[in-house]
């Protein structure tokens, strides 16, 4: 793919960034000394994954992937609540059972 403008350019900068942010948010999974740490890198994560599928459309000059886009905040955003649930209760679906 050839660069045509300064604006691809930048576009390639911020993808670079973005991946970087990745590989940060990898480490702090790995590492995170809380559950807590885990579930804002998780979150991040996710984000980062949105903000590279916007640039990822841009830069192909497509829109093709903004359906992505939505499938992962939504994913993402059920992950992220449901985590936090269990780090809370323990538990992400409580049974209660009447016998």
């Amino acid at each position: 793919m050839i660069i045509q403008s300064t604006l691809d350019y930048f576009l390639y900068f911020g993808a670079a960034v973005i991946s970087l942010g990745l590989v940060g948010g990898i480490y702090r999974i790995i590492k995170g000394p809380s559950p807590a740490d885990r579930l804002m890198a998780l979150d991040t994560i996710g984000i980062n994954l949105i903000s590279l599928t916007a640039l990822t459309c841009m830069i192909l000059r497509t829109s093709a992937f903004l359906t992505v886009i939505l499938l992962v905040g939504a994913l993402a955003f059920i992950g992220t609540v449901s985590f936090a649930k269990f780090i809370e209760r323990g538990v992400v679906l409580e049974r209660k059972r009447n016998h």
